[in-house]
């Protein structure tokens, strides 16, 4: 009976890989391996291999789909190559798009977290309660603790719908905030640019009669 559960015959197997796809396609998020494994009642790792084995045989087929293991699970998704078709079906039609504030606030959310209300303010300056709740309405950020400090205050994370939307596996796979940092020479450069020398008029200007050293008959004060 191990055996049988270890090693299914080739029917079987097919039947397995077909369930799984089913599973997938139906999902809403990504589908865990340990999901799919309680379900079709296989081990974990067979689980495993039988999805690799699909996304292989999709990317040989030149499909306009692949499977991906992504925010800890298997999902479908459309082909790289196919991102400008995909992006202008989507944009025909598209939901509001997040603000440059929602997006600056969410990025500080993302490499700062957890991270509370009052640190995102002394970041950007501002007061983010609008745009921390549209982000958690819109699922990308969440309550995830409290703060030890005087007031417990709660402190916010990105969610398993961040990494989805961003195609990331985990949080590790943030691109280095120091990518995003310019030089010091750029910075340096950007300074100069903008600094602005005030215009000092030294030119001598003539003395009026009524200021000292000054008279109408050219005499001069003792």
């Amino acid at each position: 009976m191990t055996d049988d559960i270890l090693n299914p015959i080739d029917d079987q197997v097919d039947e397995f890989k077909r369930a799984i796809e089913s599973i997938i396609l139906v999902a809403h998020d990504p589908v865990p391996a340990e999901l799919l494994a309680q379900l079709i009642e296989q081990p974990t790792m067979l689980i495993e291999q039988w999805c690799s084995e699909l996304a292989e045989s999709y990317s040989q087929a030149a499909h306009g789909f692949e499977l991906v293991q992504i925010a800890g699970g298997y999902r479908y998704q459309t082909a790289p190559d196919l991102t400008p078709y995909v992006e202008r079906f989507l944009l025909h039609d598209q939901r509001a798009r997040l603000s440059g504030a929602a997006l600056e606030t969410l990025a500080i959310v993302a490499y700062k977290q957890p991270i509370s209300r009052s640190q995102v303010a002394a970041i950007r300056g501002v007061d983010p309660d609008g745009v921390l709740r549209t982000l958690q309405a819109r699922g990308y950020i969440d309550e995830t603790a409290r703060d030890d400090g005087p007031g417990q205050a709660i402190l916010y994370g990105t969610t398993t719908s961040f990494l989805e939307k961003l195609g990331l596996a985990s949080l590790d796979d943030l691109p280095a905030i120091a990518e995003f940092i310019p030089d010091a020479d750029v910075v340096e450069a950007l300074e100069d640019g903008l600094r602005v020398t005030p215009q000092v008029d030294v030119a001598p200007r003539e003395m009026s009669q009524n200021e000292p050293g000054g008279s109408s008959d050219g005499a001069s004060w003792p």
